[in-house]
C-alpha cells in the first residue's frame, strides 16, 4: 500500500520550491510508477503552488469517495481512512504555504514603498 497522493504532492512541491533531494525525487517515481494519471499525475508535474492546491482538491475528492464506498469490514479500509486524514492535513499545510508566500509579497511591496517614501526619488 502507498500513499499516492502524498509522494505525487512531495514531487510536485520539490519542482515549484527547487528541492534537488535526486534521492527522495528517485523514490516518489518509483512509488508512482503505473498511477501517473488524474489528480495524481497533476500533482507529480505541478509548477505552481496553484496547480498543487487545484490538483490536491481533486485528489481529495477522489480519496473522499473511495473512502464512502468502503466497507467499514475492508481490511484496506482503515488504512485509506488514514490516507485522507494525511491528505487533508497536507492540503492545510500547502494553504499555509501559499498565504506565507503571499505575505512575503505583500511585505516587500510594503519595504518598496517604506524606502521609496523615506528617500523619495525625484525624476
Amino acid at each position: 500500500m502507498s500513499c499516492y497522493e502524498i509522494e505525487a504532492l512531495r514531487l510536485g512541491l520539490m519542482t515549484v520550491l527547487g528541492v534537488g533531494d535526486d534521492s527522495a525525487r528517485d523514490h516518489a517515481e518509483k512509488e508512482l510508477e503505473g498511477h501517473l494519471e488524474g489528480p495524481i499525475q497533476g500533482l507529480a508535474e505541478a509548477d505552481s503552488l496553484a496547480e498543487i492546491e487545484r490538483h490536491l482538491d481533486a485528489a481529495l475528492v477522489d480519496l473522499e469517495e473511495e473512502v464512502a464506498s468502503m466497507d467499514s469490514d475492508d481490511p484496506e479500509y482503515d488504512y485509506t481512512r488514514g490516507r485522507l486524514l494525511a491528505v487533508r492535513d497536507a492540503e492545510r499545510a500547502v494553504q499555509r504555504l501559499s498565504a506565507q508566500g503571499e505575505s512575503i509579497v505583500d511585505g516587500l511591496g510594503d519595504a518598496h514603498d517604506t524606502l521609496h517614501e523615506t528617500f523619495p526619488v525625484e525624476e
